[in-house]
């Protein structure tokens, strides 16, 4: 998988207060609908909204931690712990949130009980709901747009570095989707008296937070393991690195992400054969300044000089 979309850490983290304070009020009102009327579709709606707050805290903390300073024993620094804590998430999601809700929704099923006090209170509370999730949307739709250039929705959650913004798009996207899911199982038990239609709700909630914590996972599980540089970098580091007379030509080169905006580049190099060490040296210092100006989250590079002989 290649990733070609960056973010700024204020650009993340306000869609992520954002999300977090709607959540936080959101998940409050949904607890004292499920307390008046009984309905498990506001339940798993409530333990949803729980689980997103504490997806959010997990993303502010980790992009805090990620911040520290390089020490002896993690000399590359802490930006990839980012990608821990985002991994996390979708455990979060996965367990708190869409187990839980096909948990609830089996026992629903077991022992279906219509609405029968606070009848139309579980709406008016999703009907809310809905217009601030909307709204907090609306500002990971806004913050994404400015960093994801040309790049696809797909392409955009696929190929992000920064996982944050990605993160808080699918749990929102989840977030409406499954709103509309307890909309439809609530208003169908209060038309029909079946407790059914609000069990079919709280199922479908459980299984599209379990298939939007897969999806993550997933996504996230490569930015663990360890991404190369996009094309379009390695392509500018190539050249900014023959950009120059010291430099003949690029023998071989690997590129890591050592955080969203910290790129290693490790490449050996092909010098010419009668340069002394000075020159050598001075040359490498030179394709290095060309390197950071070309790609400037090449953070940290190492060129290691070589003679190129041609086979054959």
């Amino acid at each position: 998988m290649h990733r070609g979309v960056g973010v700024s850490a204020s650009g993340g983290t306000k869609a992520i207060v954002a999300a977090l304070l709607a959540n936080v009020g959101i998940a409050i009102t949904k607890f004292i609908a499920w307390a008046l009327s009984g309905s498990s579709s506001m339940l798993a709606e409530a333990i949803h909204s729980v689980a997103d707050s504490g997806n959010q805290v997990l993303l502010l903390f980790g992009g805090r931690r990620a911040q520290r300073e390089a020490t002896p024993l993690h000399p590359f620094g802490f930006g990839r712990e980012r990608y821990i804590y985002a991994f996390i998430v979708s455990i979060v999601l996965f367990s708190v949130g869409g187990l839980f809700a096909l948990y609830e929704a089996y026992h629903k099923f077991q022992h279906p009980t219509g609405i029968t006090e606070w009848e139309w209170l579980p709406v008016t509370v999703l009907l809310v709901a809905i217009v601030l999730e909307s709204f907090s949307f609306r500002t990971a739709i806004i913050e994404s747009n400015a960093v994801r250039g040309k790049a696809s929705w797909k392409e955009f959650v696929r190929r992000a570095k920064a996982p944050e913004l990605p993160v808080i798009l699918l749990e929102d996207l989840g977030a409406l989707v499954g709103l509309v899911f307890a909309l439809i199982g609530v208003s169908m038990t209060l038309i029909t008296g079946s407790g059914y239609w609000d069990a079919a709700g709280t199922m479908m909630i459980g299984l599209l937070l379990v298939v939007i914590a897969v999806v993550l996972a997933l996504e996230t599980k490569s930015l663990l393991l360890g991404e190369s540089a996009t094309d379009e970098h390695v392509k500018a580091i190539a050249a900014a690195i023959t950009n120059g007379p010291e430099v003949e030509r690029v023998i071989h080169m690997r590129t890591l992400h050592l955080g969203p905006e910290e790129l290693l580049v490790a490449a050996k190099i092909a010098v010419r054969h009668d340069e002394t060490a000075d020159e050598v040296a001075r040359g490498i210092d030179a394709a290095e300044a060309r390197i950071r100006e070309a790609v400037p989250i090449a953070k940290v590079i190492y060129l290691e000089p070589d003679i190129y002989y041609q086979k054959g």
